[in-house]
């Protein structure tokens, strides 16, 4: 299936780890020109060089996107050089304490800096028009609530009705805004990774509670959201895609 995605312009935050990394590597392999973003400046220069080796045009920035004008002129610049087609805010503080430094850190990365972002992104979407899109990492754990408390779950829930709310207002431009929301996502060094590796009991019930029978993967993520930005998708916008082997029992509708 052809995405039509050759030659269109991507921006990306958070794009180094896991999911992140997964989404910038697949717009990539679509043929994509991608921007993405993260604070780890080292990294960041590690995966622009291997990238650029393997395939090609890519820029790689280190930026805290809680830094709003730094923020906006990372999106001006790189719309500069050729405009935006579709966006991706992936970025995330993921598990902070249940205290008023977590709580804040968390509303600071996971909604005002998303908001922020779409923000200074939607004027260049909107300049290309019709067949930009741009989509919101968010989480099953929001309708799920399992595990210590926390407050990634409530930030991200306030999202979905941002993402709604979006799609009605840009669908007169031809402009789709989507959430995809991940479920237990798996691999070497993340979250349910180092539970596994220490045998935990939590990632025993969570992996034993999954009707597919195991977690899924950050490229499993990544196709999604790439599927969601390309024309094969054009008729599907203020929807939250859910990417979870089917762990969450509720009903979508």
């Amino acid at each position: 299936m052809d995405l039509g995605l050759k030659g269109k312009r991507v921006l990306v935050t958070g794009g180094t780890k896991s999911i992140g990394r997964a989404i910038v590597d697949t717009f990539l392999a679509e043929g994509a020109v991608v921007g993405f973003c993260a604070r780890d400046e080292k990294l960041v220069k590690e995966r622009e060089k291997d990238w650029q080796a393997k395939q090609g045009r890519v820029q790689g920035t280190a930026l805290d996107v809680t830094d709003d004008k730094a923020l906006k002129k990372w999106v001006d610049g790189f719309a500069a050089e050729g405009g935006i087609d579709h966006f991706v805010a992936n970025v995330s503080a993921l598990g902070t304490e249940d205290n008023t430094e977590g709580w804040r850190k968390a509303i600071e990365i996971d909604l005002v800096s998303t908001v922020n972002s779409v923000h200074h992104v939607r004027p260049h979407l909107e300049k290309q028009g019709a067949g930009s899109t741009l989509t919101i990492i968010g989480t099953v754990s929001l309708v799920e609530v399992s595990g210590p408390t926390q407050p990634y779950r409530s930030v991200k829930a306030a999202l979905v009705p941002f993402v709604k709310s979006l799609a009605i207002d840009l669908a007169p431009k031809g402009i789709r805004a989507n959430m995809v929301s991940p479920g237990t996502i798996l691999e070497d060094g993340n979250t349910w990774g180092r539970q596994r590796d220490a045998g935990s009991e939590r990632y025993k019930r969570s992996l034993a509670r999954n009707p597919l029978g195991r977690m899924g993967t950050p490229q499993e993520v990544a196709n999604a959201v790439v599927f969601l930005a390309g024309a094969p998708a054009s008729f599907v916008t203020g929807t939250n895609f859910i990417v979870d082997g089917a762990i969450t029992a509720r009903v979508q509708y």
